[in-house]
């Protein structure tokens, strides 16, 4: 009888260890299975981070099936002595799909040396695929001027122009996506970097002008411009810039060497009526700080919105609050 109630004590004991540890053993596996998890998910996000930050050198845009039937675009390339980033800009963008032709305004004192002019030919060839042809010609001029990036170019056959600064960089995918935006509306600008105008009414003394920066669109979702570092634009807009904005911006241009992109802003706004378009895209700047990093600069920035409003007569900035979005491209759009 003893022995009976030993053995059933010790089932007893035995059927409650084994559950004891089979619940353990379930709980230890949703453990390991909440890690696993965990850990996938941020080896995902880590590559997808690193994809892309690399995104500009090695990755091909998927483009759309109707996309090779439509006429492509050209590129003019501000620069001014940095000729390697000038060789890593030609190498990234002269691999881009539906580009026709490379403008590069060239205002130095000297022509393009035989060694950089060669060398930038070779990239060029050396990118071309399924028996494209992308031209590349250097825009020589005399005068050290910020108008020379919108002087009219003679052979210039697309309609198309993106105007784009030699520091900066954007996957050949967001320049394909913004030349779609722009074929929409092929009168507007469409561009990467927005910026805005502020007004503050004055009693008596009309309006009183403030430029706005990124940050200043980044918290009201507001813009009334982009610039022209990186925007496509109608060609027509070039000689409309040369021959029939007023002389004056021209020349405050050239003596402030500041805000011509302020002034292509204005010059389509006064010819359109309509705001920009602002595409979202990564960019890349490959260059040291620029004149915006520069003390004053939104004072003097602020001076040529005045400046031009004045010579206008009114204000053509239009403000709008729209962004282009590839959503092929985005969890959340």
């Amino acid at each position: 009888m003893r022995g009976s109630c030993w053995w059933l004590k010790f089932n007893r004991r035995a059927e409650q260890r084994f559950r004891q540890l089979l619940i353990s053993s379930v709980k230890s596996v949703k453990i390991k299975i909440l890690l696993c998890c965990c850990i996938a998910l941020t080896l995902f996000l880590l590559t997808c981070s690193a994809s892309a930050f690399a995104v500009w050198t090695n990755q091909s845009p998927v483009l759309t099936p109707h996309s090779a039937s439509r006429k492509g675009y050209s590129i003019v390339m501000n620069t001014w002595k940095r000729y390697d980033l000038l060789k890593q800009s030609i190498k990234h963008y002269s691999s881009c799909p539906r580009l026709e032709s490379i403008h590069i305004v060239w205002s130095e004192p000297s022509p393009p040396s035989e060694f950089l002019s060669t060398f930038l030919h070779h990239v060029v060839q050396s990118n071309a695929k399924d028996g494209r042809h992308v031209k590349l010609k250097f825009d020589i001029n005399k005068e050290d001027s910020l108008n020379n990036r919108f002087k009219p170019i003679k052979d210039l056959e697309a309609d198309a122009v993106f105007s784009i600064d030699d520091d900066v960089i954007f996957p050949c995918s967001s320049v394909e996506f913004a030349f779609d935006v722009w074929q929409s509306a092929p009168d507007t600008m469409v561009g990467f970097v927005p910026r805005a105008h502020w007004v503050h009414s004055l009693k008596g003394n009309g309006d009183k002008f403030e430029y706005g920066g990124w940050w200043s669109v980044w918290w009201t979702g507001t813009y009334s411009m982009v610039l022209s570092k990186a925007a496509f634009f109608h060609k027509k807009y070039f000689g409309l810039y040369t021959n029939e904005m007023p002389a004056s911006i021209r020349e405050y241009v050239t003596k402030k060497r500041n805000c011509e992109d302020i002034a292509m802003s204005f010059l389509v706004a006064n010819a359109t009526g309509a705001p920009p378009i602002w595409v979202k895209g990564r960019i890349f700047e490959i260059g040291s700080t620029g004149i915006s990093s520069l003390g004053g600069h939104s004072e003097r920035r602020t001076e040529c919105i005045h400046k031009f409003a004045a010579e206008y007569g009114r204000m053509p900035l239009v403000y709008t609050s729209a962004k282009a979005v590839d959503s092929r491209n985005s969890w959340f759009w």
